[in-house]
């Protein structure tokens, strides 16, 4: 009893299939298909179907153009609420001091920073189709932003004609440089934004595939280096010039320690205690999450002691202390950006665009896939597109999504994107009310919380050693946007970095891999010959695989490898043919010259009566032709086709080759060339070639490409690489047995 069951267990796991089928090659398989009938449409007939609207039609674009129609009403007050109010509440304080701090890394006063993370993260609740990611300010994009004001408004130009000895000269001075920074930060985000925007409604959401993961990860990680720079001169208390551009890193660096004397102390005693208090704080929230039910809001706690020890202690008077400053209630008329600046950072625009939309979209995925709902990439590009565009005319500068305050948003129990509004309106409440409470703020603390909130992409550096053991090519990405990045600056080596990615994928497809296959014995399988033992070859059939497509840029190394590992080369054989033809024919030649010499010489040697016996003698002894023994009066002509043929040729013993098509994705028309010349050189030496498991699109390519005519026809594609095996030999039977009856 126990042993049938192991049998039907064993069975059960060993299904088994058997099928009988004629050997089918395209030729036969189209003979039997019939193609459904397609009436194929006119120009004008599809621009009147996507022109033609119903309600259904424009219901569903309302609905995707603004998903929020979609889910509001369907909003689960009970489940849903509570989870979304603690998670907005959570997000919000931290919204607030990371708002203020990634000001400064855009170059703009703080308040910005707040106007930041109202106006786009409450638009996004509109448009957005992501539930758990936070928009606002972002470390990356606003050292991008920061770079590009840096370099339009340098101190230079704005310190022309006032006094720095003078206080209100200075006042004057610096609100003129801020308020030119702040238009071209302004102007940035309106443009960006229209990209964006653009980009969306043209369902251009592809482009964030050419930002690979080991590109965005060494990009955001320079990014970061060069966040954590900058604000080393406000955590240490330091007056430098802010540089952007090539060896902006080098410049600021050298900046720092060379004013290094002249740090104040009572600002890094601030800003090293507000360090120490937030790397504590994240430890504990890290340790005890899950028995936390929210995390210690630690940026918001040093904040407010921050402001209160300020206030308290009057560090501005008394230790000149940088401080926020300046706090305006309210919120701003709107205003049209600055329009003539668009020429000078457009560039940079398109780059803080991708950038921005990548790092949004690729978090957003993260938490799709992990609560098994769907996002839309172009409706996202839109929704960033509209926030930006937007929110730049209440003076927002660029913005995207947040990694950190992201993962707290969903941590704490957010459900929807009314957790985002939420934590807008908590931003809101600051702006409006309390903003002038944080006025004592020192910078020195805003530096603390951005510094620290670079720890996790200072954990990118571990990439390498992670892709030394599983990629090296993705490795030498990583390094190349990381050198770039940080040396070239955040848009140079951006641009530089992508370049790269891109020429590292025509590498691959000109240096892909090439195998010469075999079956598995009594299988229709087939595998690598060098990779398994089981593997074996049929005698004279050789199977050739390329794992990449047939296009102008690997054809001649296709032709070379297809050479190498099938060992025969048409060109090579030709060639040795063409030189033993010659070869012989001199030899024959030359022995026909020394029987004339011969015969010559004992006619003149000879009587009347001795010549003519002699003849006769001549005429029936042999001479050597070749090393061997002929008949005097043997000629070229004399030696029949087969045997010339087989004394002259160099033969092969492979009679089929057969190219596997199954990783072909398209041929282009020098592919197309290139696939004819190697059936036509390898027919020329006596080999058969034909292509097996070619799929459809590629089979149309090669039509339209002209590639089938008299010599080249459809019967040389077969519909598996098995079809086309049993064929060869087939083939190869017949011939067999043609030679034989001859």
């Amino acid at each position: 009893m126990e042993h049938a069951q192991e049998h039907e267990a064993c069975l059960e796991q060993t299904q088994m299939y058997c099928v009988e089928r004629p050997i089918y090659n395209q030729e036969v398989l189209q003979g039997q298909l019939h193609r459904r009938e397609r009436t194929p449409q006119t120009l004008r007939q599809k621009i009147v179907h996507s022109c033609r609207c119903s309600s259904k039609k424009a219901k569903s674009h309302l609905y995707s153009f603004l998903p929020i129609l979609k889910w509001l009403p369907r909003y689960p007050v009970k489940e849903y609420l509570l989870g979304d109010i603690i998670s907005g509440l959570s997000t919000g304080v931290m919204q607030l001091p990371q708002g203020l701090a990634y000001a400064l890394l855009a170059a703009v006063p703080p308040v910005f920073g707040l106007y930041s993370s109202f106006y786009p993260v409450f638009l996004y609740t509109f448009f957005g189709t992501s539930k758990h990611i936070s928009i606002g300010s972002f470390a990356v994009i606003s050292m991008m932003v920061g770079g590009v004001a840096v370099r339009q408004v340098p101190d230079e130009i704005i310190s022309v004609g006032y006094n720095s000895t003078n206080s209100t000269d200075s006042f004057e001075y610096y609100h003129a440089r801020d308020t030119k920074r702040v238009q071209v930060a302004v102007t940035l985000a309106f443009l960006s934004g229209i990209i964006q925007l653009c980009l969306g409604l043209l369902r251009f959401g592809f482009v964030a595939i050419y930002l690979t993961e080991p590109l965005v990860r060494g990009f955001t990680t320079a990014a970061a280096v060069h966040v954590f720079t900058s604000q080393l001169k406000y955590l240490l208390g330091i007056k430098t010039n802010r540089y952007s551009g090539p060896l902006s890193v080098v410049y600021s660096i050298a900046a720092v320690l060379s004013k290094i004397t002249t740090t104040n102390i009572a600002a890094l005693i601030v800003g090293l205690t507000c360090i120490v208090l937030l790397l504590i704080g994240k430890e504990i929230n890290l340790r005890f999450k899950k028995k936390l039910p929210v995390p210690i809001p630690m940026e918001i706690i040093v904040v407010i002691i921050g402001t209160g020890v300020s206030a308290g202690m009057n560090l501005s008077e008394s230790y000149r202390v940088d401080v926020v400053g300046n706090i305006p209630q309210g919120l701003r008329a709107p205003a049209v950006p600055e329009i003539q600046l668009i020429p000078a950072i457009f560039v940079d625009a398109i780059a803080i665009a991708i950038v921005g939309f990548s790092m949004a979209v690729s978090m957003a995925k993260i938490f799709a896939l992990k609560h098994g709902y769907t996002i839309d990439g172009n409706q996202e590009l839109i929704a960033l597109g509209i926030c930006n565009s937007v929110g730049s005319f209440f003076q927002s500068f660029p913005i995207t999504c947040s990694m950190s305050r992201s993962l707290v948003q969903e941590s704490t129990g957010g459900k929807t994107q009314i957790a985002g509004a939420l934590s807008s309106i908590m931003v809101l409440l600051v702006i409006v009310a309390i903003g002038y409470l944080f006025e004592p703020l020192p910078q020195t603390v805003l530096a603390a919380i951005v510094m620290v909130n670079l720890k996790g992409m200072f954990k990118q550096f571990g990439d390498v050693t992670h892709f030394w053991r599983t990629s090296k090519i993705e490795l030498a990405i990583w390094v190349v946007a990381f050198v770039a990045s940080l040396f070239l600056g955040l848009d140079y080596g951006l641009l530089t970095a992508v370049a790269f990615a891109m020429i590292t994928i025509i590498y691959r497809t000109q240096r892909p891999q090439y195998r010469t296959l075999g079956q598995i014995p009594d299988t229709d399988i087939y595998c690598d010959v060098e990779e398994y033992e089981e593997v074996k070859e049929y005698p004279g059939i050789k199977i050739f695989q390329a794992n990449a497509s047939l296009y102008f840029a690997n054809s001649e190394s296709y032709t070379s490898a297809l050479k190498k590992k099938t060992g025969v080369d048409p060109c090579a054989i030709l060639a040795a043919r063409r030189k033993a033809q010659k070869r012989h024919a001199r030899e024959i030649k030359a022995a026909n010259e020394l029987r004339k010499k011969a015969v010559l010489k004992l006619v003149n040697s000879s009587t009347n009566d001795v010549e003519a016996s002699v003849k006769h003698e001549i005429a029936n002894d042999e001479l050597p032709v070749n090393g061997k023994f002929a008949s005097a009066d043997a000629s070229v002509q004399d030696v029949s086709p087969d045997e010339h043929e087989q004394f002259v040729e160099p033969k092969t013993n492979i009679h089929s080759l057969i190219l596997d098509f199954t990783p072909v994705n398209f041929v282009d028309s020098v592919g197309a060339k290139t696939l004819k010349s190697i059936i036509k050189e390898y027919k020329e030496v006596g080999v058969y070639v034909c292509i097996a498991s070619c799929s459809g699109p590629v089979m149309t390519e090669l039509t339209r490409l002209n590639f089938f005519d008299n010599t080249v026809t459809r019967e040389l594609l077969f519909h598996s690489i098995h079809d086309a095996v049993l064929a060869c030999q087939v083939k190869d039977r017949s011939a067999s047995q043609t030679d034989f009856n001859l």
